[in-house]
């Protein structure tokens, strides 16, 4: 089978089990199974496929009907301009967090200081704090995570781009195992209702860590710890920095403003125009 037809084939079979992206799946999928990019598919349609890349090819489309995310499948994810490996132990990075990015790289411009620390909490696949250290190239990163698979990944992800040694892993329950302190605590915490969870499209409820993603009845179990506990951890002045999940703004709002520890509660909207991330900063 040449490569245009394989394409043609692999979009009709997806686009009847309605996945949203067919022909991108599709060819996501050959690349890998070839072991090539999209330039050479454009540039080869006519190229056929030996046995051996027809059959893997064939086995990720089937993986795919199954509705595994694409991601899960070739083993990786783009993020921040970043290639990372990611599993079914850690959460698929998505372009919505890169705003947790854009808001903390603010902040840090804003504080002007050498040396930052930063706490990222839940880190999974380590996307967060590879990401920031890329761009903050004196700061301090501790990378947090209950799982100790998530932190084995990130630990991989992280020395791919030589960031091992400027990133410190620990395992722990959200700031349980932190005493220091910091100047900015930055996380993208599990903010779905266990409600919600039950609605979520199989691409989500079926493969990605449940963990990760539930957080408690409403949502915000995991916001209320946060709070409670980074206004410990924090340098004066320092921030609290973490994404939400849609139309959860008016009440993480309301959990940080009661602690009344904190002040300038901002919000940062994603290029949905959806409230995305807030940020607090500790004191008045």
């Amino acid at each position: 089978m040449k490569i245009f037809q394989a394409l043609e084939k692999a979009e009709a079979l997806l686009k009847r089990e309605r996945i949203s992206t067919p022909r991108l799946d599709a060819e996501v999928l050959l690349c890998h199974a070839i072991g090539k990019d999209k330039h050479y598919l454009y540039k080869n349609p006519g190229k056929v496929l030996n046995d051996n890349e027809n059959d893997l090819f064939q086995a990720l489309v089937e993986r795919r009907r199954g509705r595994e995310p694409v991601a899960y499948i070739v083993g990786k994810k783009e993020f921040w301009s970043l290639d990372l490996e990611v599993t079914r132990e850690v959460l698929i990075p998505r372009p919505d967090t890169e705003v947790v990015i854009e808001e903390t790289l603010r902040i840090s411009d804003e504080l002007n200081k050498e040396n930052l620390r930063i706490l990222d909490v839940g880190t999974g696949s380590g996307a967060i704090s590879i990401a920031l250290a890329t761009q903050l190239k004196d700061s301090t990163i501790v990378a947090v995570d209950s799982s100790m698979e998530a932190l084995r990944i990130a630990r991989r992800n992280a020395e791919q781009y030589e960031m091992g040694e400027r990133i410190h892993f620990l395992c722990g329950n959200l700031l349980k195992p932190l005493s220091e302190k910091f100047d900015i605590v930055v996380s993208s915490p599990p903010y779905v209702s266990e409600a919600e969870f039950e609605r979520l499209p199989d691409e989500i409820r079926k493969f990605e860590p449940k963990g990760a993603l539930v957080s408690g009845k409403d949502g915000t179990e995991c916001y209320r710890e946060l709070v409670e506990d980074a206004k410990y951890l924090l340098e004066s002045g320092g921030w609290l920095v973490m994404e939400i999940g849609w139309g959860q703004a008016e009440a993480i709002g309301e959990i940080i403003r009661n602690d009344g520890s904190y002040g300038d509660v901002l919000f940062r909207r994603d290029l949905g125009g959806r409230k995305r991330v807030v940020s607090a900063r500790i004191g008045g």
